[in-house]
């Protein structure tokens, strides 16, 4: 797979993000920039949350906005025919309901069931950290890397619904891959932060606002990897082409606890509504991209991810200058 033969992308959204969405717009304006042709996909094209997808480079000539839907097979069809490679970017998002397991499993199916019809090359999901870490029996010392999957049953007790949906999910695709003899690589990216190029804030830059201007009296000091939505892009880009590319991969960039990343923001912003204390928080294991940087992915420093997000959200008048 290299870049003789792939000419053209697709980009898969799900049926409430859309691809107007936050890694899916950074992606599409990635695979535009380099003289990919893109086939995007949203519920309703329309819709003044998808406009921005107008506006990126070479978007009048190279990208092509279908309506569809995750859970109707033929709009996935439709979408996918023509195309050399699917990128499947989406799921339901974060909830304590079990409702959002269906349409991420069944979604899931039909985009891969679809990509085997279409003989499609290479087929990248963007799952998610939280398929691999949530194990409580896992050492908290000991590191964490591809080999491990959240556990199902503690997912499902502990009615962590978006973690069951999407290890179930990955887990699915992955078998199906197997079976079908379809070229399926997975990524598992953290928290995602970084500019939006949507005008929605989505929930991690929510998260980040809220440690701005909220003025919480007390939070707990969490450990949190931090990955910029950029070098997600990239890193969904680089298993795509490259041929060498196979089954899972983490992405996470950093591990910073919650009073040192008010400490950082501090150093360049003094003057926002901080939390005001923190107390001891959960201690969670490491996780490792190393598998990710042996293909030759890199990342921007913490610093850069940050001023660039408060920046924007300053310019987005979701924070006061």
């Amino acid at each position: 797979m290299n870049d003789a033969i792939a000419h053209k992308a697709f980009f898969k959204s799900a049926q409430n993000i859309g691809a107007g969405g936050y890694v899916a717009s950074w992606l599409i304006k990635l695979l535009l920039s380099e003289g990919f042709n893109v086939h995007g996909t949203v519920r309703n094209p329309g819709e003044d949350k998808n406009a921005h997808l107008k506006n990126l480079e070479n978007a009048s000539e190279k990208l092509k906005v279908f309506k569809a839907d995750l859970l109707d097979f033929d709009s996935i069809l439709t979408a996918v025919k023509g195309c050399d490679g699917v990128f499947h970017v989406a799921s339901p998002v974060p909830s304590g309901s079990v409702e959002l397991v269906e349409p991420a499993l069944k979604g899931t199916l039909n985009i891969l069931k679809a990509c085997s019809e279409s003989k499609i090359r290479r087929v990248v999901i963007v799952s998610s950290s939280a398929a691999v870490a949530m194990n409580p029996n896992w050492p908290k010392d000991q590191v964490m890397d591809e080999t491990c999957w959240s556990n199902k049953e503690y997912c499902r007790t502990s009615n962590n619904w978006y973690c069951y949906s999407k290890t179930v999910a990955e887990a699915e695709a992955l078998e199906y891959a197997k079976q079908n003899g379809l070229d399926v690589v997975t990524v598992c990216p953290t928290l995602v932060l970084g500019p939006m190029l949507q005008h929605t804030p989505n929930a991690s830059s929510l998260a980040l606002i809220k440690l701005l201007k909220e003025g919480i009296e007390e939070i707990e000091n969490n450990m949190r990897k931090i990955v910029d939505v950029r070098d997600v892009a990239e890193a969904l880009k680089l298993v795509y082409e490259k041929p060498e590319a196979q089954g899972r991969y983490i992405c996470t960039a950093h591990m910073v606890k919650t009073q040192d990343l008010v400490q950082i923001l501090k150093q360049v912003y003094p003057n926002y509504n901080y939390p005001k204390s923190f107390k001891e928080g959960k201690e969670l294991s490491k996780l490792s991209s190393e598998k990710l940087q042996r293909l030759g992915w890199s990342y921007r420093p913490l610093t850069e991810t940050l001023v660039d997000s408060v920046e924007m959200y300053k310019q987005a008048g979701l924070l006061h200058s």
